[in-house]
């Protein structure tokens, strides 16, 4: 299917934005509407706030439908992937999830992805929504060659997310069945960054335990046509339990909180992934493989991430209540040092927390920078990422 074409998935305005199987839900709770990655979705209900807090405290229940389903199966599906990412996928066990990177031919960066291995010739990869057609044009031309299919299955899928600490609890009160890779069938038995198919509520689904929130919690792939059905067992599952419908806001806030990049802000084509601190995904691809699309790029970009000037990604935190958002320069002497990537006010910490791009010579954890946050000056203090880590 060609991803300009009229998106079955989204009815939508005349040139508007698309629409995910669950907006009617989303109206009917009285979402806020939010344009993102051109897909019309909710950046809040009643309090983004509140949906924060509710995560960290008990569940929160997010669609996540504008995301990219990529599916690459067949003999040669793991060498096009090796060949394609930056990581190493023949070694990846059924049943497993990796975070990994595609890299432009000079270094820089496509997408950042989860990519889950369902079978011995067969993966999902799951892009970011708005780089969805770029992710599934360098697949299918760097697949040239490969036997292996590449197909668009982002149109037919839902994603919903339940992230927070009863997100157990209430998931396995809906769980009917849950086929492991090793053969188990307990909800204990699946790991962080781990799949399998499972039964919820009668409807059949990919389970997997991850997510963007540094909660504990999952991500369940279903068909389209069953997302408000599966939306509306996992609300009734947490109803007792605190569980609240959580947008854009939340999400944007909560992964902040755990230092998650964001493409388009910590991570983008001009963006070195040594700077936005994941030079170990890249380290461990040159180490494990002879050649990957990007390799030398890479390579060259190791370099130059060691040089005097360079900026690397550190967090912040506010010596004040005003909070930097994205956009705002650090500034030193004159000269800017650094520039904020996203910046908000901490709902679970109480203070301003920002990320940031800054010459590597000022971004040792304790060093105070100021930030210009719109012609008036903050003070900031460079911390160790991330700013929150859920107790396990």
């Amino acid at each position: 299917m060609n991803r300009h074409d009229r998106d079955p998935r989204s009815p939508a305005v005349e040139d508007g934005p698309r629409r995910t199987a669950l907006h009617a839900v989303h109206e009917a709770l009285g979402a806020q509407f939010t344009d993102f990655g051109g897909w019309d979705m909710p950046l809040k209900y009643a309090n983004d706030v509140a949906e924060h807090q509710a995560v960290r405290e008990a569940a929160g229940l997010f669609d996540l439908s504008h995301m990219g389903e990529i599916r690459v199966r067949g003999p040669q599906a793991a060498d096009l992937l090796d060949h394609a990412l930056v990581s190493a996928f023949g070694a990846l066990a059924v049943g497993r999830a990796k975070y990994s990177l595609m890299a432009t031919e000079d270094g820089g960066v496509v997408d950042d992805l989860i990519t889950y291995r369902l079978a011995e010739r067969d993966y999902l990869v799951v892009p970011n929504a708005a780089n969805v057609d770029a992710v599934l044009r360098e697949l299918t031309v760097r697949g040239a060659g490969f036997d292996a299919e590449v197909a668009d299955e982002s149109a037919a899928t839902a994603l919903v997310a339940l992230q927070g600490p009863a997100a157990v609890e209430i998931l396995g009160d809906a769980l009917e069945e849950l086929h492991l890779a090793d053969g188990g069938t307990e909800l204990s038995g699946l790991r962080y960054y781990a799949c399998a198919p499972a039964v919820v509520g009668g409807i059949d689904v990919l389970l997997a335990r991850t997510g963007y929130t540094g909660e504990d919690g999952f991500e369940l792939y279903v068909a389209r046509e069953q997302a408000e059905q599966l939306w509306s067992v996992l609300a009734q599952a947490g109803e007792s339990r605190g569980v609240m419908p959580a947008g854009l806001a939340a999400r944007d806030s909560l992964r902040l909180e755990a230092g998650m990049p964001l493409y388009g802000h910590e991570l983008g084509a001009r963006i070195s992934p040594y700077a936005a601190g994941l030079g170990g995904l890249v380290r461990a691809g040159l180490k494990a493989k002879e050649d990957f699309v990007g390799r030398a790029g890479l390579e060259g970009a190791g370099e130059r991430a060691e040089a005097e000037d360079a900026r690397v990604l550190v967090g912040l935190r506010g010596l004040a209540k005003r909070p930097a958002r994205a956009g705002a320069a650090i500034v030193e002497d004159g000269q800017t040092i650094g520039e904020v990537t996203s910046g908000i006010p901490s709902p679970t910490l109480g203070h301003p927390i920002a990320m940031a791009f800054l010459r590597a010579d000022r971004a040792e954890p304790g060093t105070e920078v100021t930030v210009d946050i719109r012609g008036k000056h903050a003070q900031f203090e460079v911390v160790p990422l991330p700013f929150y880590r859920r107790e396990r």
